[in-house]
């Protein structure tokens, strides 16, 4: 450890000291549980929501994740941004604490000069960061570990069977978090034309992809988001030959670049942080709508995305291009726009879709969780298929049971990854979303608080069993004098 990083090691432990103690765990035992909280995801997200659990006295908690060490969440694999989307300034999983923060890791290095002449923070540095985070509040992640499916009990408690390096488990919680990420509602976003190809010929962004092996070749790339764009600017960079995206729209919505100095950018009323934490208790029409605006604008650009591909003269955009490929099982032939292109290998861009009957760990329990589909009819013009199949949330984003009274452990579930963002209005699981972590652990704790509640009544209503000491006190006890009577 550098004598820099030490020194911000020495600020926090003193942080630490000098905020009042962590308290004591206040849950009473659960016969036959392993856990009160097991968390699925030991990314960013998974690994704070363990910390601030342990703030408000929850400690009893494990955290899993099917990546190998160092490897879990996105910013060292499929995340191929060179700068975060998001602004410098925003919350992260600090909960307060400024010496926790990426200000406080990036300026203890690198100088209050150098934060400031960021625009926004590089990837790598936040990767680096969330490591950091995690090793100095101290919370352990149980790696290369599988979820494979939730059994229910009557009790309320669930029977979770785990997968850990071939060998099988089973450990029971009271509470479960699913804080896995983007494709953790349901799957990668393929089309159907994309599937009929030779699979050799194709990978997603959220897949691995050997990037190196593209050298000289002629790529194209579906779909015009972030994650296609950076697929294809990492392409360039490897050595293709050439790199064509065919994107659906007719132009690219992108975002002016704030110069590094700047105060973050004005948010409109409703995209004002003491407005968006409400947003879970509009009616359902308006969060409907606002999520079909969401979907109908698309994403809008990060500048220096366009800028990384468009440096290169064998980037090829192409506008209001729907497309159709066929494959002789060595290329692939695509057309769009009356032209055909000659490919040695496609990346899908598309995103995710959600449904959680495609999610293996949900397929005992989710015929009885309610979807959209099940609590709102939209009128008409303002249908979605799509949207329909997103679970309809709780309070604390927890699953509702489809049929009031059959399922009464979903409320045991709480879904914190993308497809809580009908109900919530964010996409879970990335920086922004970090302000809504305190309605998740105020839902967790709620619950296990009321699970118990004849417990902690007994408590808070007990009289005292010994009488005070009164001679601690006797003798400045005023006595009235006795009057006479004349």
């Amino acid at each position: 450890m550098s004598s820099k990083l030490q020194q911000l090691q020495d600020d926090v432990e003193r942080s630490f000291r000098w905020s009042a103690p962590q308290p004591a765990n206040w849950v009473p035992p659960a016969p036959g549980t392993d856990h009160d909280v097991f968390i699925v995801g030991g990314g960013q997200t998974g690994v704070a929501i363990a910390y601030g659990l342990r703030l408000r006295g929850i400690p009893r908690v494990r955290v899993i994740d099917l990546a190998a060490p160092g490897e879990a969440g996105i910013w060292t694999s499929i995340a191929r941004m060179n700068l975060l989307r998001t602004g410098k300034y925003l919350s992260g999983p600090e909960y307060g604490n400024p010496v926790l923060s990426f200000r406080a890791w990036f300026e203890t290095q690198h100088g209050a000069e150098a934060f400031d002449a960021l625009t926004r923070i590089r990837r790598a540095d936040w990767a680096e960061y969330v490591d950091w985070y995690r090793r100095t509040v101290g919370i352990e992640v149980h790696y290369r570990t599988r979820l494979l499916e939730i059994e229910p009990r009557d009790d309320g408690l669930l029977r979770l069977h785990l997968e850990h390096d071939g060998q099988r488990s089973i450990e029971t919680t009271r509470k479960l978090v699913l804080a896995t990420g983007f494709g953790g509602g349901g799957e990668d976003n393929i089309p159907d034309g994309i599937r009929a190809l030779p699979t050799a010929l194709w990978a997603h962004t959220n897949a691995d992809i050997d990037f190196a092996a593209l050298a000289g070749k002629t790529v194209g790339i579906v779909g015009a988001g972030p994650s296609a764009f950076d697929a294809a600017a990492v392409a360039l960079e490897s050595g293709a030959h050439a790199v064509h995206l065919f994107s659906r729209r007719g132009e690219i919505a992108h975002q002016p670049e704030s110069p590094a100095y700047a105060p973050p950018p004005a948010l409109p009323p409703a995209r004002q942080p003491g407005a968006m934490e409400h947003f879970h208790r509009l009616p359902d029409p308006v969060r409907w709508r606002y999520h079909l605006v969401t979907q109908q604008a698309g994403t809008s650009m990060p500048i220096d995305s366009i800028d990384r591909v468009t440096h290169f003269d064998n980037f090829h955009l192409h506008l209001n291009a729907p497309w159709q490929a066929e494959s002789d099982g060595h290329t692939v032939v695509a057309q769009a726009g009356g032209e055909h292109f000659k490919l040695d290998f496609v990346i899908v861009g598309t995103g995710f879709r959600v449904d959680l009957s495609a999610r293996p760990e949900l397929a005992r329990v989710v015929e009885q969780i309610a979807l959209w589909g099940d609590r709102y009819v939209p009128p008409a013009g303002e249908a979605s298929a799509a949207g329909s199949l997103y679970p309809y949330l709780g309070e604390g984003f927890e699953f509702v049971e489809k049929t009031p009274g059959q399922a009464p452990w979903l409320a045991n579930i709480h879904c914190y990854n993308f497809a809580a963002s009908v109900s919530c209005g964010k996409n879970l699981s990335d920086v922004p979303s970090m302000p809504e972590l305190p309605r998740l652990l105020s839902g967790i704790t709620r619950g296990l608080f009321f699970a118990d509640l004849d417990h902690h009544a007994a408590r808070i209503t007990a009289k005292g069993k010994a009488a005070p000491d009164a001679s601690v006190y006797a003798k400045a006890v005023w006595r009235p004098r006795q009057q006479t009577t004349v």
